[in-house]
């Protein structure tokens, strides 16, 4: 099982071959989520805009870029 050193200001190095496999490169941003009392996974935060293609279906009604520019302050 592959480890890393936390370092005095409290950063380590994610190993070459998990670095690999997730396709993390310098500037890459990883997610921690806690999965249980004093446990965590990391995940990459790299995602594809073409991932989300379908993710809600079709829409129902076509929407305008100025309908869309209202609604946003609406739902922060």
């Amino acid at each position: 099982m592959p480890t890393a050193k936390l370092t005095s200001r409290g950063q380590i190095t994610i190993p070459l071959n998990i670095r690999n496999e997730l396709k993390l490169g310098a500037g890459d941003r990883v997610e921690f989520v806690q999965i249980a009392a004093g446990r965590y996974e990391f995940f990459a935060e790299k995602h594809d805009v073409q991932e989300l293609k379908g993710m809600f279906g079709k829409p129902t009604k076509a929407v305008s870029i100025k309908e869309m520019k209202n609604a946003l302050p609406r739902r922060r």
